[in-house]
């Protein structure tokens, strides 16, 4: 794993966005909890939506792929960041350079996706992972949206969860408000919900059904 995890921190940018990872000692930080999450509930289906340069979906997909059930990640970005995620055939070089083969990049919005015949046959979905667009109204789509994908015992996990702040990923011209931690504050209000923030980096918040 150490060998694997030192690929991946040869790319600054898998150190990046608020995982709190750490080179030097070859840290994961959060990704552990990813990790063990995938180890642990062993998903056929896992759904990422969001991400800068892959931290999550990596970390997930080695995951799955170190079970021996397998399983496989469907991660969806339109690459409105920049065109990291735009072009298929590099896309797929770039998961595959780190020995993850089991990542399906879906380059459109959640809106868009779920309107696709790959969304209608989505099996139960073990782990979400909520990374996009941190408004609370997209925060709620995207959950709302897999709600009812979720596989009994299935996790949520919503990242940037532990205070409001300005993101300025698109640029100075389209700064915004990430207000994840207000939906957050809303499904803490809904008893059928367990609710646990973890307030590292930029903040991850479980979320499962009781």
């Amino acid at each position: 794993m150490n060998e694997w995890i030192r690929g991946l921190f040869r790319h600054p940018e898998l150190l990046r966005m608020g995982h709190h990872q750490r080179a030097e000692d070859l840290n994961l930080g959060l990704g552990w909890l990813y990790y063990a999450l995938g180890r642990a509930l062993r998903p056929a289906a896992v759904v990422v939506i969001g991400s800068y340069r892959g931290f999550v979906p990596l970390v997930l997909g080695k995951a799955l792929a170190d079970n021996l059930e397998g399983g496989t990640v469907t991660f969806i970005d339109p690459s409105l960041v920049d065109n990291f995620w735009k072009e298929p055939d590099a896309v797929r070089r770039w998961f595959e350079g780190f020995g993850v083969r089991n990542v399906r990049h879906f380059p459109m919005t959640t809106q868009q996706f779920v309107e696709t015949d790959e969304f209608r046959i989505l099996g139960p979905v073990g782990i979400l992972f909520i990374d996009g667009y941190h408004s609370l109204e997209q925060a709620r789509f995207d959950h709302h949206a897999l709600d009812d994908k979720l596989a009994p015992g299935a996790v949520t996990l919503f990242h940037d969860s532990a205070s409001v702040s300005v993101s300025r990923i698109y640029g100075e011209h389209r700064a915004y408000e990430r207000r994840v931690k207000d939906y957050i504050d809303e499904l803490r209000r809904d008893p059928a919900l367990q609710v646990l923030d973890l307030p590292l980096a930029q903040g991850v918040t479980l979320v499962c059904r009781r």
